[in-house]
């Protein structure tokens, strides 16, 4: 049965959890400048009267009232979050990029005479660090889907924004491209220095874990398979198979997105003999990069996990927009990012006349398309696809490529698991078959950015020669083969799918494998030295094997014993030997 609050043990000592034991903790350092520092959507009026105020410290200081008025703080990033819903710039802002020094220079007048006076203080909020050296350090921590809930919620607000209830779309955009990544390059400036972490995903269930358990804890993650906690969302042409299959989202009108393998956004659930603490999963990308990442892809990518693993369910839903995601040049240009949204569709089910739209007709002109999908928008007449667009039939276990540039759509009666690159918001939508949001707003469609990117010449013809099912065998045996299938040959991730009875020796090939079972009910992934415990994954589960890991092995277990199985591989290629890898 899929695991939807998957859980990975590690073996730490410490941790407290509840506010009254992290208070008694808190305590015992006899600590007379205490600084909370918080990562922003931190709930801080929790923290405020639940922990803060209970310690009974003589001066507590918000660290907001150090920076620029919310006004300003807009005025300063307007340029990189543009009049749009959904595309901002990416910002390379600095926190101390808002810090008004006259406001600043009170509050550490204040510090000053306080400690004179040998007084305790306590400093929170984000930038609580930037006011006074710390005797003791904490870190308030929240993952990005957490905050994105927040949002949605209307009763949160952007970091130094009172816009509490604005358009969700518009929030995360300016968390996207503004505070999240100004926010990262702060937390790894301080972590070296932090003495405890605090999880705040769970409104009044703080956990408290000290820095040199967590930090083991992150190196040991970094060495094992493990899982991400997913995340489900329903959409307007969202289906019924996750919720059946995964048993999950019943009270919800149907799930559009299951996101199981986005670092970037999703959490790692750590388990000790004393808590259970949750921790944004890009941490481990911060702060174990070569471990999880490989070398070689540290080096070209940094500290960013490059492969994200996606659901998209349309069975008894509605079609997928018409897209088109950006050309490498035009992202690097218009949005400042380093590599753009190349994808692949598995599909893991298809009903009976389930199809995808991929490229275009043969003989498509592009100003003829481009002036139809103008003409749709701007009356709202219904787009004549089957004039443009290629529709293709598929099945199930089928593989599609969809490098940028491609126009494509998943049609309604099928579950795709989307493989990509990183960059996830890059989506410029030029049709979406006269629909409005769940929100009751119409779906934001960008046809000026879409022009631009759309590659004529990948007619009917191009696609069935280079994207549809590009299947090569490159091994063999008795219990198991293993294909090179799915992403184009322009694209940097290598995917391997292996059909298997008995056990398959996999390599990580000097990357991160990011693994999905597609076929099958269980099956387990072990170690060749016994450097970690057997991890056992579920039919749709998304799993990770770090690069440090270099060799293991995946074979049926449980229910699935002498059963054929398959997974589905993902890896960063090496471009010089991507097609002389072998498993």
């Amino acid at each position: 049965m899929y695991d939807a609050f998957p859980e990975t043990r590690v073996n730490v000592a410490g941790g407290v959890a509840g506010y009254q034991a992290i208070q008694d903790q808190i305590r015992s350092n006899k600590s007379r400048v205490i600084v909370l520092e918080c990562y922003p959507t931190v709930d801080e009026k929790e923290l405020l009267e639940q922990l803060i105020t209970p310690l009974e410290p003589d001066v507590i200081i918000q660290a907001s009232e150090q920076f620029y008025p919310p006004k300003q703080v807009t005025t300063m990033v307007e340029d990189y979050l543009t009049d749009d819903r959904v595309f901002g710039v990416i910002s390379h802002h600095q926190l101390q990029d808002f810090i008004d020094k006259e406001r600043q220079q009170t509050l550490q007048e204040k510090i000053i005479t306080a400690l004179k006076s040998h007084q305790t203080i306590v400093i929170y909020g984000v930038g609580a660090s930037l006011l006074h050296t710390a005797d003791l350090l904490i870190y308030a921590d929240l993952s990005r889907w957490e905050i994105q809930k927040r949002y949605q919620s209307g009763d949160y607000s952007n970091w130094q924004a009172n816009n509490a209830g604005e358009d969700p779309l518009r929030m995360t955009k300016r968390g996207y491209f503004f505070e999240w990544r100004m926010a990262d390059r702060f937390k790894q400036q301080w972590f070296a220095s932090v003495d405890y972490f605090l999880d705040t995903h769970q409104p009044n269930q703080p956990v408290m874990l000290e820095a040199s358990a967590y930090f083991e804890a992150l190196k040991q993650v970094a060495a094992r398979p493990f899982r991400l906690v997913p995340f489900f969302e329903p959409g307007i042409w969202g289906g019924e198979w996750l919720q059946e299959t995964f048993q999950v989202g019943q009270d919800r009108p149907n799930l559009a997105w299951c996101f199981d393998g986005v670092p970037e956004e999703n959490s790692i659930v750590l388990r000790t003999d004393k808590i259970r603490m949750e921790i944004p999963a890009n941490n481990l990308v911060f702060f174990q990069p070569i471990a999880l990442l490989g070398e070689s892809v540290y080096y070209r990518f940094g500290k960013e996990f490059p492969i994200r693993f996606n659901y998209l369910d349309t069975v008894d839903g509605g079609n997928l927009s018409l897209q088109v995601h950006p050309l490498l040049a035009y992202i690097q240009e218009t949005f400042d990012m380093s590599y753009t949204q190349d994808e692949s569709y598995y599909i893991m089910e298809a009903k009976e006349g389930a199809s995808v739209y991929l490229g275009v007709q043969n003989g498509t002109d592009k100003q003829d398309l481009v002036e139809a999908l103008q003409y749709s928008f701007a009356s709202g007449d219904r787009f004549p696809d089957e004039r443009y667009i290629y529709q293709r039939s598929v099945k199930k276990h089928d593989h599609y490529s969809i490098p940028a540039g491609t126009i494509h759509s998943a049609g309604a009666d099928t579950v795709v698991l989307e493989i990509s690159a990183t960059p996830n918001r890059f989506t410029f939508k030029l049709w979406d078959w006269e629909r409005v949001g769940l929100d009751g707003l119409p779906r934001p469609v960008h046809i000026n950015h879409g022009e631009p990117n759309l590659v004529i010449s990948r007619d009917q013809d191009w696609v069935e020669r280079e994207l549809c099912n590009p299947f090569e065998v490159i091994a063999e045996h008795s219990h198991w083969k293993e294909e090179r299938t799915g992403l184009h040959q322009t694209e940097f991730i290598e995917t391997r799918r292996h059909t298997f009875t008995g056990k398959v020796l996999h390599q990580t090939h000097g990357s991160v494998n990011m693994l999905n079972l597609v076929e099958g009910e269980e099956a387990v992934i072990e170690s060749l030295d016994n450097s970690f415990e057997p991890f056992i994954v579920h039919y749709g589960e998304t799993f990770i094997i770090p690069a440090c890991v270099k060799q293991y092995t995946i074979q049926p277990s449980g229910k699935s014993m002498d059963e054929q199985l398959m997974t589905i591989k993902a890896f960063v290629r090496d471009g010089a030997e991507q097609y002389h890898l072998t498993s």
